[in-house]
């Protein structure tokens, strides 16, 4: 097991789930066969959530399995040269390091290609778990990948149990990636699993399209997402801001306006950004006022995160993310 210190304490944010390599083409808008050479990103968004929150000076803990090869051992590196602490990083001796192919459109969307039969961080056990620094945590954050298949599945839910009878937050952002799901319908219906265990759920338009089956993006369909236990719901809508949704009180934060040249882990970056904020305040739950700013603040790290290729080179400090919201 790696490790680069001690993780404790209640503001500590624990990311759960995958870390790989994106292979990103040099150029853009071409296909993957088209690319004349490609750039080896580090990624992952649970990894990405993780490194964002230490770079905006949070206390961040990264859980999830690498290949025990050189490319498990650099996104080891990455974390800790990021100030994530690495307690609950396990190494897989009989499988690789995930990778994936990313295509950049030439409006910087991305397409995947990915490479898991299966993949190391696909092979998490239950009992490999670090309970003692899942039960620390003041936040846990996961996707949904990890749900796709056994045995990390039952490590994602068992994880999560832990999380939420130690009194934390639960974040969960779906980070919907078709392509790794048997089809559309089972992705759907796994997302949708746990839907009500989270306290705090973050989708993207198309993401939520995809999740009721409307191709409105409106309050009354964000609404069929809402469940009586979640504390905050949030939508972004990449250059149309974000909208958010508690029990009392919802609203829409407008974009920062940047040249775009690569989306990759900028909902990532939104999603530290916040929890940021929330793990020093919870009270910026319940107000509305403090929440706007706190979006606003998290609407500037995502939109940083787009003006460079790859996501965790372009993930902001507070200064950067202070400097646009200033200037705008």
């Amino acid at each position: 097991m790696a490790s680069n210190g001690p993780a404790s304490g209640k503001s500590l944010i624990v990311s759960f789930g995958e870390m790989l390599i994106d292979f990103v083409p040099t150029v853009s808008g071409v296909s993957l066969a088209e690319a004349p050479g490609f750039l080896k990103a580090p990624g992952g968004a649970p990894a990405n959530v993780a490194i964002a929150v230490a770079r905006l000076g949070g206390k961040a803990s990264f859980v999830g399995k690498l290949g025990d090869d050189e490319f498990g051992h650099m996104l080891a590196d990455i974390l800790k040269k990021n100030g994530v602490f690495g307690d609950g990083i396990l190494f897989d001796q009989g499988a690789r390091t995930a990778l994936a192919f990313v295509t950049l459109r030439a409006d910087g969307e991305r397409e995947f290609m990915f490479y898991r039969n299966p993949s190391a961080d696909m092979l998490l056990k239950a009992e490999e778990l670090n309970l003692d620094l899942i039960r620390s945590a003041r936040v846990f954050h996961y996707g949904s990948i990890s749900l796709i298949v056994e045995p990390c599945r039952s490590a994602h839910l068992k994880a999560m149990e832990v999380a939420k009878q130690s009194g934390a937050l639960l974040s969960y952002d779906p980070n919907l990636r078709l392509p790794l799901w048997p089809s559309a319908d089972e992705a759907r219906k796994q997302i949708l699993s746990i839907w009500d265990k989270a306290d705090i759920v973050k989708v993207s338009d198309v993401e939520l399209e995809f999740l009721t089956g409307s191709n409105k993006i409106d309050d009354e369909t964000a609404m069929k997402l809402w469940r009586p236990n979640f504390t905050l719901l949030l939508v972004t809508l990449g250059e149309k801001g974000s909208r958010y949704y508690t029990k009392k009180f919802h609203g829409a934060v407008d974009a920062f306006h940047v040249n775009t040249i690569d989306t990759t882990g900028a909902g990532d970056s939104f999603v530290g950004a916040l929890l940021c904020k929330i793990v020093g305040d919870p009270t910026i739950l319940e107000n509305e006022s403090k929440l706007r700013e706190v979006l606003k603040y998290a609407n500037a790290c995502g939109a940083i995160t787009t003006t460079k290729k790859g996501a965790i080179p372009a993930l902001p400090t507070e200064a950067e993310a202070l400097a646009l919201i200033n200037g705008a």
